[in-house]
């Protein structure tokens, strides 16, 4: 399918990358494509490495298997780094996304010879600033829609600004918060 986006999430156990998966699968969805989003389970547990899965596409997807050759990667723990192979099977033509404060050029390295975009963002930072704690999720998935550009990102932060007001109706004091997250790691967001 040529028209079809695959992303592949790393992170660890409880660092939300398989709720941004799912976020960005239902984001996609708001916006009339079809999708997919599904974590890999197997023996995860906090802080264990984990993997997730978004397949975007503006027809029916009929693939159901992991993804091998994503054309996007994001790494919301670097230092998943030197114990992952995050970049096996990425496109060349599409890019790594990794949450790090180093910019782009300090991360290369670590990518085992990948040619293609390396983006950098500062995930902590930028949620501590906004959430006062460390939750990666939010500025990471704003840096994938901002790299990828799957989707258009004026609808992405209206749609997300609904699922924040559904999802955190019995606390409306860390929507905005997150809508600062998403809208400053849009911003952010730096390729190399």
């Amino acid at each position: 399918m040529s028209n079809m986006t695959e992303i592949r999430w790393h992170g660890r156990g409880g660092q939300g990358a398989k709720t941004a998966c799912l976020l960005l699968a239902d984001a996609a969805f708001a916006s009339g494509k079809y999708v997919q989003g599904f974590p890999e389970y197997g023996p995860e547990r906090m802080g264990a490495p984990i993997t997730a899965y978004n397949r975007i596409s503006d027809e029916p997807c009929t693939i159901h298997s992991n993804i091998y050759e994503p054309n996007y990667v994001v790494v919301v723990d670097e230092t998943l780094l030197s114990t992952v192979d995050v970049t096996a099977g990425l496109d060349p033509e599409g890019a790594i996304v990794v949450n790090t404060a180093q910019p782009p050029e300090a991360i290369r390295p670590l990518l085992r010879g990948y040619p293609g975009k390396v983006y950098t963002i500062d995930a902590r930072t930028i949620s501590e600033k906004h959430l006062g704690g460390y939750f990666p999720n939010t500025p990471m998935l704003a840096a994938i829609v901002q790299v990828s550009r799957v989707l258009d990102t004026g609808r992405f932060i209206a749609d997300m600004e609904a699922s924040f007001q559904h999802k955190f109706a019995t606390k409306p004091q860390v929507i905005q918060g997150n809508m600062n997250c998403l809208i400053q790691s849009m911003k952010e967001v730096h390729g190399a």
